[in-house]
Parts: structure tokens; C-alpha cells; sequence
């Protein structure tokens, strides 16, 4: 489990540069840690695989991409509805093993800023390491906490939550750490499984806590403002969810 969030002076540059690459940890707003987290996770459990100190990063990037993954097969047009523009600064929340780092990187261009953030020391190594291989140079991979993005205020553009909001196991501390770190008319991008009994996998049942509507309601009393559900074509048991920072949060 990362430790309590240190403020951390260090440019990308610096970072890309090493020739190990260390973790980094985003400046920390320790506030959020302890004053919003709730006493008990919602699912417990669910990140254990990836907290292992045995964690094998290149094992997961062969489950994570590959064809046979929904959002793998639609990351063309993921990104494309993500309507991304030069000098972004996004946060790709539980980025893994970094499936969409290339093409944000593209996106954004050298005046933007993309913070791949996970709670999961060997993967923010692992895409440390992929953006210096790759040259993919407005990349920094940070670690963040299980209830904070720990990322400054008023820093980012648009959180992207991919296949991951089902993980948060205090979302409301999280959602409240994305709320601060958003610029104003901020965006949240949310994808994630529909689980509907019946209808669904077993697995996605088993794994995922909720259903769409109530991921909506957590997000939109956490201050965001449901924009619209976008069609990706590639979807068969995904949603897209595009959200905005309301003027003010709800208390």
C-alpha cells in the first residue's frame, strides 16, 4: 500500500533520465487522506493481486493488452472521444501497465502533461521505464494512494478512469482528490463494465461492486455533472461515461 503522500519536486526530464527508474510520488494533500477516507474499503480485497511484492508487470501488460480485451480493441476510438487537444495536462487514474500512454503522449504533445498515477510500485517502474524506451517525453508515471490521485490543485484537464472506478475502494475520498485536482469545467472520462444481473458475465458480476447508475450517483454527489454516455462502437459490455466539474462541490 503506498505511504502517505511527500511533496516531490522533479521534473519529467529528470525522471526519464535516470538510469533506474525510481517511483515518484506526486505532491501529497494529506487532507483528503484524512479527513474524507472512510473508515472501511467498499472492497476489500479488490487491488490485492496488485499491491503483491511479486507483482510482474510484464505478465499483466500480456492480459492487459491484447485484442481480446473490450477497451484494448477500442482504444482508437477511446482516445478519439476523449477529444484531447495540445498542452492537456490528463491523469490516466490506475494507468497499469501504461496501455494508453503512447497515444495520450501523442495527443497532448510536447506542451501537454500526461500523470500516469497508480497505486502499484512495479507498475509506475514499469511505465517510467516504457515512456524513456519510448521517448514519449510529457509522460511521468506517479504513485498515487488507494483514497487520492495526490495530485496539486487546479492541475489537470481531465481524469481518465478506465476499467478502474470499480477498484476505488473509498471513492469518495478519491472523487473528492479528482474534484480538487481538475481546472475548472474539468472533465472525468469513465469507463467501466454494465452490470446487470442476467444480462452480464459471472465474472463481471462477481468482480464489479455496482451498476452504472449507482457509479453515476457516487460521481455526481462527489460534484461532477453527468455530460453524456458516448457510443463506442467497439463496446459489447463496456460504458462511456463523460462527466464535468460542477462550480461547486457537494458537502
Amino acid at each position: 500500500m503506498p505511504h502517505p503522500a511527500t511533496t516531490v519536486a522533479v521534473s519529467a526530464a529528470l525522471v526519464f533520465g535516470l538510469a533506474a527508474c525510481q517511483q515518484v510520488r506526486t505532491p501529497g494533500f494529506e487532507r483528503f487522506n484524512a479527513a474524507s477516507a472512510p473508515a472501511t474499503s467498499v472492497n476489500p480485497g479488490i487491488n490485492d493481486a496488485y499491491l503483491a511484492e511479486d507483482l510482474d508487470p510484464e505478465a499483466w501488460q500480456q492480459r492487459f493488452e491484447v485484442e481480446t480485451r473490450e477497451i484494448y480493441d477500442a482504444r482508437y476510438e477511446i482516445v478519439r472521444a476523449l477529444h484531447l487537444q495540445p498542452g492537456m495536462a490528463i491523469a490516466d487514474v490506475g494507468a497499469g501497465t501504461g496501455l494508453f500512454l503512447e497515444h495520450f503522449n501523442a495527443a497532448v504533445g510536447p506542451r501537454g502533461q500526461v500523470y500516469a498515477l497508480d497505486i502499484a510500485p512495479a507498475f509506475v517502474d514499469h511505465m517510467n521505464q516504457r515512456a524513456h524506451e519510448e521517448q514519449l517525453d510529457s509522460v511521468v508515471a506517479l504513485l498515487c494512494s488507494e483514497d487520492s490521485i495526490d495530485l496539486p490543485p487546479n492541475s489537470i484537464n481531465l481524469a481518465f478512469i478506465c476499467d478502474v472506478y470499480h477498484h476505488f475502494e473509498y471513492p469518495q475520498a478519491s472523487m473528492a482528490s479528482i474534484y480538487e485536482a481538475l481546472r475548472p469545467n474539468g472533465q472525468v472520462v469513465v469507463i467501466d463494465f454494465e452490470r446487470i444481473p442476467g444480462v452480464s458475465r459471472q465474472w463481471v458480476l462477481d468482480h464489479v461492486r455496482a451498476d452504472k447508475a449507482t457509479f453515476t450517483a457516487e460521481i455526481e454527489d462527489a460534484g461532477f455533472e453527468l455530460v453524456e454516455e458516448v457510443e463506442i462502437d467497439r463496446f459489447r459490455e463496456s460504458y462511456f461515461l463523460r462527466f464535468r466539474k460542477a462550480p461547486e462541490r457537494r458537502r
